[in-house]
This record gives C-alpha cells, sequence and structure tokens, in this order.
C-alpha cells in the first residue's frame, strides 16, 4: 500500500491532521504538550493508503536521549522506503517555515522524498495575512526540487483545506493502483 507520512515541528498539528483527514477526532493523540507522538502511528485506511504520523522535530516535552531516540527512528523510516510516496510537510501558518524546517527540506531534495507543504492552524490567521504567508511559503519551496509546487492550507478545527488534502492523498492512492 502507499503510504503517507506526516512530518512537522512538535506541536504543528499532525495527529490533528490525521484526525480531520480520517474524521475520527480520537484516532490519532493528541495534546497541547510538545512531543506527545514518539513512535511511528501507521493508519490503514480501508487497505487503500497508509497514513503515518511520525514523531516531531524541535522542542519537545521530554530528555534529549529520548527526543534523539525518536528521531532517529523518523529519519530511517524517511530513508529509502519504496512504499513511501509523499510526506506532508506541516508547517505553523502562524509561524511559516522556521530554522528547525530548513535542514528537513534540505535531507529531502538529498533523499528525493517528494513533499507537499501543508500549512496548519490557518484559522488562527486573517485572510490577508494567510495569503501573504502562503505566497511568502511557496516563494521559498520553489528552491527545493522535491517539494510540491503548490502547498495546501488547512484547519483541522474549521475543517478548511481538509477536502483538498484528502483529493490529493486519494490521487496518490489512485495512482498507485493504476500504475
Amino acid at each position: 500500500m502507499p503510504e503517507i507520512a506526516f512530518a512537522g515541528r512538535s506541536n504543528v498539528g499532525k495527529s490533528s491532521l490525521v484526525n480531520a483527514l480520517t474524521g475520527r477526532r480520537a484516532l490519532a493523540r493528541t495534546s497541547n504538550t510538545p512531543g506527545r507522538t514518539r513512535e511511528l502511528n501507521f493508519f490503514d485506511l480501508d487497505g487503500r493508503l497508509t497514513l503515518v504520523d511520525l514523531p516531531g522535530y524541535g522542542y519537545a516535552a521530554a530528555s534529549r536521549q529520548k527526543i534523539k531516540a525518536w528521531t532517529r527512528l523518523a529519519e530511517a523510516y524517511l530513508r529509502g522506503r519504496p512504499t513511501l510516496h509523499r510526506v506532508c510537510l506541516l508547517l505553523d501558518a502562524r509561524r511559516g517555515i522556521t530554522a528547525a524546517d530548513d535542514p528537513v527540506m534540505a535531507a529531502f531534495d538529498q533523499s528525493a522524498v517528494s513533499f507537499l507543504a501543508v500549512l496548519t492552524k490557518c484559522d488562527k490567521l486573517a485572510p490577508e495575512a494567510l495569503t501573504a504567508q502562503v505566497a511568502a511559503i511557496e516563494a521559498a519551496l520553489a528552491a527545493h526540487v522535491a517539494a510540491y509546487p503548490s502547498l495546501i492550507a488547512t484547519s483541522a478545527r474549521t475543517g478548511d483545506g481538509i477536502a483538498a488534502l484528502r483529493s490529493h492523498l486519494a490521487a496518490l492512492a489512485t495512482a498507485e493502483r493504476i500504475g
């Protein structure tokens, strides 16, 4: 089955987005405390697609040793995984691309792991600020060879962008069955 991984900084909303995409409130465990996801969590979507919720990077409420262990786990998963069709790189709309995101995108470029930037928490920005943030991020993504050419802006709370992201993921699942 094709796999779609969800990567991003701690507390960016990876688990909340998985829940919003699947329409289930508590499928992936969410928390306000950074660093709650500490394992690779696989969610089988009716035998057609697997969503993979990865531990976050950056700050987490855990020991350095534990953070290093789950970071190595996520890096090992992302390296050379033939069933991985795309990584959704989640970016908090309020913060945009951060210093912690830059090395991750560079690693995706170097290892040819295709990634789609997904803005989260878009409901927290005024429409004009969101438009400016989208433009700035799309301009930055143009420098990355592994980046999908456009991004999807979402809000797990309001449901904005969820249908567009579902459509993108469904196209990947369909392409796998056809190919």
